[in-house]
């Protein structure tokens, strides 16, 4: 293992994640569940600026109509606010809501509770030495 602690933490992070991390988001205010693709759309879409529907699946490296699919899903539940573009009527504007706010905020790639169990696991000097080398 490489003695840079970047790297170890690099080197390290992918068995972390495959231990930790969270499968699907719930939203805090209804205990909604949603998948964690469903939460990185929500991740980014932005509650002043609009984005197109197009300029999120392109980014997101999905079809049009895949995004359409996942947004229709989303707006349905209130997570999502889709609006015309004033300037060209075919195009969407995407807009985060209050709630898609609160599901993001509330999101974690890992599960706080899962990392607490994995510290656990080791002892205090193993844990305190782990925390230290990775900062």
């Amino acid at each position: 293992m490489a003695s840079d602690p970047v790297q170890r933490v690099l080197d390290l992070y992918p068995r972390i994640y495959f231990a930790c991390h969270t499968r699907h988001v719930r939203d805090p205010a209804t205990g909604r569940a949603l998948s964690t693709h469903q939460v990185s759309i929500l991740d980014h879409l932005d509650e002043v600026e609009p984005l197109t529907l197009n300029a999120l699946a392109e980014h997101l490296g999905v079809t049009a109509g895949t995004m359409s699919v996942h947004v229709d899903r989303l707006a349905r539940r209130g997570y999502v606010l889709r609006k015309r573009d004033p300037r060209d009527g075919r195009r969407a504007q995407l807009r985060l809501s209050a709630s898609g706010r609160r599901v993001r905020e509330a999101h974690s790639v890992l599960d706080p509770g899962l990392v607490k169990r994995m510290l656990d696991e080791l002892g205090d000097v193993e844990r305190g030495q782990a925390l230290r080398e990775a900062t």
